[in-house]
C-alpha cells in the first residue's frame, strides 16, 4: 500500500476518533466520498499491516502503531503549513500543498523546515 494513502487514512482516523471511540466504515466513506466498499478494502490491509484493530461490523481503533504514524504525519502537516505560510503562501492553499508534501519530503529535510519553523516562532 502506498505510504500517502496508509498515512491519508491513520491521520482522519485519528481525527475522527476524537469524537468517538470507534470509527465506522461509513464514517471514513462519508468523509472521503467514496463506497464504503472501497474503505473496508482498506481497512483489511490496514489491519493486516498492524496499523489498525479492525473487526467486520464493529469499527476501527488505532494501534498505538497506527497512531503514532497518524500523530506524525499531524505534526508534518502542521509544520509544513506554518512554514508555507510564513513564505506567504494563504493558508487555504499552503495546507493543500502541506497535505502533498507531507507524504514526499525527505525526513532530513522535513526537520530542518521543522526547526526553522521553531526558531522563527522563537524570535517572535
Amino acid at each position: 500500500m502506498r505510504k500517502k494513502t496508509v498515512e491519508d487514512y491513520l491521520e482522519l482516523l485519528h481525527d475522527l476518533q476524537k469524537n468517538k471511540k470507534i470509527v465506522h466504515t461509513n464514517d471514513i466513506a462519508s468523509s472521503l466520498n467514496i463506497k464504503p466498499s472501497s474503505v473496508t478494502e482498506i481497512f483489511q490491509k490496514l489491519c493486516e499491516e498492524g496499523y489498525i484493530n479492525y473487526e467486520k461490523y464493529s469499527g476501527v481503533t488505532l494501534t498505538e502503531k497506527g497512531k503514532k504514524i497518524a500523530l506524525d504525519t499531524k505534526r508534518r502537516h502542521k509544520k509544513l503549513t506554518e512554514f508555507l505560510v510564513l513564505l506567504g503562501v494563504d493558508k487555504k492553499t499552503a495546507e493543500s500543498d502541506a497535505c502533498e508534501m507531507e507524504h514526499i519530503l525527505h525526513p532530513k529535510t522535513m526537520e530542518k523546515i521543522i526547526k526553522f519553523v521553531e526558531d522563527v516562532k522563537n524570535k517572535n
